[in-house]
């Protein structure tokens, strides 16, 4: 999938540059193309540099999270649910601690771990499934919490937005959690329906509960203040909370005994060559969609987007983000390029900008999760597995623009 889309973005760039050479007469238009290609190559690998650092402090936080055992006891705390919500699984079965452990890592931001925890999971529920060609219940549940993008420490976007100069980087991370709480709660609510789940039995209602108060009392509080303290309050918020999550790391780590100096420099070496591998993957989006850009086609196709938004009489600023949500189903790198774009373009944190980040955050490569895990095992026939994925891709796009309104409009 990714390099169709990567492939289609240089023809589609090709045949808009003719186009305006040939039709409009802009003899310009590949002198543009070819100085975009190298300027955002050279940005790619600037911004890849500039992440080193943060992703060293994250990596090596985590690895001491890892070895104090908190994302074990998070997903012991976790397993009653998951129990409930998927009965074909039997009690005890290892494929629950595998789905436990991979909506941790996916929580915490643990990326490198969360993949190959997932297919562990996908691998366990494919040996109780009945039909091996065709997604069972467990399965599609599994699948849709992931493409619903499960997050709560979204620092990948912290460090982008640090890197690209933000005063406050964090200050999208109460937005992103509303946002991403969306998506969840759709994707979990789709999947219900569709299996008849009893969702008024206590654990779960415990369980949801739980995180509705969490959420809606967040957004009860911070409803209250006036917009600028609103964000202030939010950033405040935010900071304590990452701050708080660190110490509790460092806490774990020397309670339980944890070499804290070593396991973090151990981890942050692995944050070191993560930075370093994504300079190729940064460079071949960037470059793709700068020619998108140089070409004049996706000016274009938002500019149609914004007269259509402009007639009805609505704010044009969310046209602007949604670039990113077109290619996130399709592509993280993809999508990831589109919020860095919207950055270079707008202004890092201008309200285009801001809510391409929260897009970012609450949503997930829902076609690339289905293709690698149902790949992994087999699987051809995927039910209402994709409505389900999309359907919270587009809760939490929608939920994205209108929270971003809600905190950052004027």
């Amino acid at each position: 999938m990714l390099n169709i889309l990567w492939f289609l973005f240089f023809l589609l760039a090709f045949i808009a540059s003719l186009y305006q050479w040939l039709v409009l007469g802009n003899s310009g238009i590949f002198n543009d193309i070819v100085q975009n290609l190298f300027k955002y190559a050279n940005i790619a690998f600037e911004i890849a540099l500039g992440l080193t650092g943060i992703m060293c402090l994250w990596l090596g936080l985590m690895k001491i999270a890892e070895k104090a055992g908190l994302v074990q006891l998070i997903a012991k705390g976790l397993s009653p649910l998951f129990e409930r919500i998927m009965p074909s699984v039997p009690k005890n079965h290892p494929a629950l601690g595998s789905i436990t452990m991979n909506m941790v890592a996916n929580m915490l931001g643990l990326d490198n771990a969360a993949t190959p925890l997932g297919l562990k999971a996908m691998s366990d529920l494919q040996s109780i499934n009945k039909s091996k060609d065709t997604a069972s219940d467990a399965q599609i549940f599994f699948l849709v919490l992931n493409a619903s993008s499960v997050t709560l420490l979204p620092m990948s976007i912290f460090m982008y937005r640090s890197q690209q100069g933000a005063p406050e980087p964090t200050m999208v991370f109460i937005p992103i959690l509303l946002a991403t709480a969306c998506s969840t709660l759709a994707g979990f609510l789709y999947v219900s329906i569709a299996q008849r789940i009893k969702l008024w039995d206590p654990v779960i209602l415990a369980y949801l509960s739980g995180f509705a108060l969490v959420i809606g009392g967040t957004g009860y509080f911070l409803n209250q203040l006036p917009q600028e303290e609103m964000n202030r309050q939010s950033t405040l918020i935010g900071n304590l909370l990452l701050f708080s999550i660190v110490m509790t790391f460092l806490i774990a780590g020397f309670t339980q005994k944890v070499p804290l100096y070593e396991t973090f420099v151990e981890g942050a070496k692995e944050g070191f060559t993560i930075a370093i591998k994504i300079i190729p993957y940064l460079v071949a989006m960037l470059i793709a969609i700068a020619c998108l850009r140089a070409s004049g086609l996706l000016d274009g196709i938002l500019h149609i987007i914004k007269s259509g938004v402009t007639t009805i009489g609505w704010d044009t600023s969310f046209v602007d983000a949604l670039p990113t949500a077109l290619i996130k189903p399709f592509s993280g790198s993809g999508a990831r390029g589109m919020m860095l774009e919207t950055m270079q373009n707008h202004g890092v944190d201008s309200l285009p900008a801001v809510m391409a980040t929260i897009i970012q955050g609450s949503t997930e490569t829902t076609f690339y999760v289905i293709a690698v895990y149902f790949g992994s095992v087999g699987i051809t026939k995927t039910r209402y597995a994709i409505p389900g994925g999309l359907f919270a891709e587009v809760a939490g796009v929608v939920a994205a623009i209108l929270i971003g309104y809600w905190f950052f409009g004027q």
